[in-house]
C-alpha cells in the first residue's frame, strides 16, 4: 500500500502513539495516508478508537515483524 508519511511509534506505551499520530497527521493534507508501526497491546483497541472519533479511515491494520501496521488515511 502507497503511504505519504511513516511514523515509527514501536517502543511508545499509550497514549503516545496516538498523540504522536494525532500530530503526525495534522502536517498532511486531507486524503493522505500514513503508515504507523506500534508494539504496544493498547494500540490495537486505542489506534481504531482514535481514527473513528476524528472521523480518519483506518484503510488497513496488520502485524508485521512482530509489530503493528496501520494505515490512517487522514479525513
Amino acid at each position: 500500500m502507497t503511504y505519504d508519511a511513516e511514523l515509527d511509534a514501536t517502543g511508545l506505551l499509550c497514549p503516545l502513539p496516538v498523540l504522536k499520530a494525532r500530530k503526525r497527521l495534522q502536517a498532511l493534507q486531507s486524503g493522505q495516508v500514513l503508515k504507523m508501526l506500534a508494539d504496544d497491546p493498547a494500540a490495537i483497541v486505542d489506534v481504531p478508537h482514535f481514527c473513528a472519533e476524528q472521523g480518519h479511515e483506518l484503510l488497513k491494520q496488520a502485524e508485521e515483524s512482530g509489530a503493528q501496521v496501520y494505515f490512517l488515511q487522514k479525513a
